[in-house]
């Protein structure tokens, strides 16, 4: 190979000395390219005392996988050094300035490889790359830990804690945001009360004070409410209003269907709606009436008019929206409280017995529930990271085990700032598509 060319791919790959490109092989038919790398040096520091001028004992062949050259392939082949020390008596082998020790990738490829997997299901990103998936995995892991090992959590004080499933219905883990920065702080296997001293731990761990923590935005759980009693006590409790609602909604299906199970004859004699209607009608009772259709707004109507359970059902879950929508435009717990105790004594005399055991719930949390209708910091970004983990579930797909899911939900949603940054990103800045040139 030519000098000129030697020089070439030194500077691209950018190599120092003593390590330099002495050959390059390129197979068009394997579409593959690889780089062979030599170390000059004959004497080097100890890698592990850091004594200078020490003999090479030996040299052994190492390959990584780098960045695509072109349409290609590319591996990094080289005979590392091994130094052996005349000072500690160790011989130890040198570390390459291109990948870490012990990976078959270079440091741009794993930066790649993480970049892809921040947007895309991991076994996709893995078949692009051309690599199997659970090399990526070991990857996110590690890059992961070492950038949460540096994470500052010092000016954490409102946080949102919840619940989420590894797979449908098991394998619970322990999410907890920070509503501020609207990023994931902490995920831990179990939804006990331990799971909440374990967040507190890792919040000192990372420069965080559990005394800080001013505002707790969670369900209903009583392991989460003694867990937060009992490790963040200066913290006032606000109960989620997406939570509430969720409950208010599950009332009103199961008083839907037990009337639909066991009267179901009645119920559409009274109802007397076509089937398609009478289809669109669970639906709509879900669901904002600003989204209704035609079909979905006729079934409403006859439900209103048939005199039936699900009917009051439907009318309290309302009501309790209305509280919750009244409070939040007004921001005045006079009258959150004067809507929510109406609510809830309209509920206990409802003889509705799903609503009635709500009624007894709420009751029993009420400030929480009352500081819930006024926080506006849990709302909308509670929703958004529900969505976000689902998000995270379909990347897991395959290889979603509790370690897994959690690195990735860690990846995708704790805006972590120690992460190896893309490769590919511009090298300026670029506006409306056009490269800007500052001189």
């Amino acid at each position: 190979m030519s000098l000129q060319v030697e020089t070439l791919f030194t500077a691209a790959l950018g190599l120092q000395a003593p390590w330099r490109v002495e050959k390059v092989e390129l197979n068009t038919a394997k579409r593959r390219i690889d780089f062979e790398v030599v170390c000059d040096a004959r004497r080097l520091s100890c890698p592990h005392c850091g004594a200078l001028e020490q003999g090479v004992y030996d040299r052994v062949r190492k390959s990584w996988r780098h960045l695509d050259f072109f349409q290609f392939e590319a591996w990094l082949h080289a005979q590392v050094p091994r130094v052996h020390c005349g000072g500690c008596g160790k011989t130890t082998q040198v570390s390459v300035p291109w990948a870490r020790e012990g990976s078959g990738f270079t440091l741009l490829f794993e930066a790649l490889a993480l970049s892809l997997c921040q947007e895309l299901p991991v076994a996709q990103a893995a078949s692009q790359l051309r690599v199997q998936s659970h090399r990526l995995w070991r990857r996110i892991q590690h890059y992961v830990g070492q950038a949460r090992a540096q994470d500052d959590m010092s000016t954490v004080r409102h946080i949102g804690i919840d619940e989420t499933s590894v797979r449908r219905g098991q394998d619970y883990i322990t999410v907890v945001h920070d509503l501020q920065a609207k990023r994931l702080l902490f995920a831990t296997p179990g939804r006990s009360h331990e799971t909440v001293a374990a967040f507190t731990q890792d919040l000192q761990a990372h420069g965080g004070e559990a005394a800080q923590v001013e505002h707790v935005c969670m369900d209903m759980s009583a392991a989460y409410l003694k867990g937060v009693r009992q490790s963040l006590p200066e913290a006032a409790i606000s109960y989620d209003r997406y939570h509430v609602a969720a409950m208010a909604g599950q009332a009103m299906d199961e008083v839907r269907s037990t009337e639909l199970r066991l009267e179901s004859a009645k119920v559409r004699q009274v109802l007397d709606l076509e089937p398609k209607t009478r289809r669109s009608l669970r639906w709509a009772m879900r669901t904002n009436h600003r989204g209704w259709s035609a079909r979905h707004a006729q079934a409403m109507h006859a439900l209103q008019r048939s005199g039936l359970k699900s009917a009051r059902a439907w009318q309290l879950k309302e009501a309790l929206r209305q509280v919750y929508e009244t409070a939040a435009q007004s921001n005045d717990e006079a009258l959150a409280r004067h809507g929510l105790k109406r609510w809830l004594s309209w509920a206990t005399r409802s003889r509705l017995e799903p609503f009635k055991k709500l009624a007894r719930t709420l009751k029993s949390h009420v400030e929480g529930v009352i500081n819930g209708m006024l926080d506006k910091r849990s709302n909308a970004y509670v929703e958004a990271m529900n969505g976000l983990l689902q998000q995270a579930k379909r990347a897991a797909r395959g290889f979603r085990t509790t370690e897994n899911f959690i690195a990735i939900a860690y990846l995708r949603m704790s805006k972590l700032r120690h992460l190896p940054a893309n490769p590919f990103a511009p090298a300026v800045p670029r506006e409306f598509g056009v490269t800007v040139h500052h001189a």
